[in-house]
């Protein structure tokens, strides 16, 4: 009686675990090019102090841009691959918000929320003063 009562609770804390994983931004996600609507890269996000980052891991154009020629400041001339590109966002009820993300295809930096559609679907929101001047992007969680 007792070993079941142990592996049944063993099997709810790993439910638990998946749950959790399961409405959290972090892993990895596939984002869309807004003009073409073909897979452009893979980026990851983590958490770190209590905010969360995203960074590039893979680039999937052809040919791909390699370094961040637009980017500002210290990103200007670096490459890509492992650039952080989304930093400071805070947790809230089912959202994150209150950080930042960076556009290296011109440099520009904006507002931004993220949350999850559903937990294989990230809705990512830049914008600049107020939400409502902005747009939404979707990306895919990669398996």
């Amino acid at each position: 009686m007792k070993k079941s009562i142990l592996l049944a609770c063993v099997w709810a804390l790993m439910g638990l675990g998946i749950a959790a994983a399961q409405s959290s931004p972090v892993g990895v996600w596939k984002t869309i090019d807004d003009e073409t609507g073909e897979p452009k890269s893979w980026v990851e996000i983590y958490e770190q102090n209590g905010k969360f980052y995203g960074k590039i891991v893979k680039l999937l154009q052809k040919p791909p841009d390699t370094v961040c020629d637009k980017c500002p400041g210290d990103k200007k001339g670096k490459p890509l691959i492992g650039m952080v590109i989304l930093w400071d966002l805070q947790p809230y009820d089912d959202y994150w918000s209150y950080g930042q993300i960076m556009d290296p295809n011109n440099g520009k930096t904006y507002k931004c929320s993220i949350w999850l559609e559903d937990p294989n679907t990230l809705k990512v929101r830049g914008y600049i003063g107020i939400s409502a001047l902005g747009r939404t992007q979707t990306w895919h969680r990669v398996k």
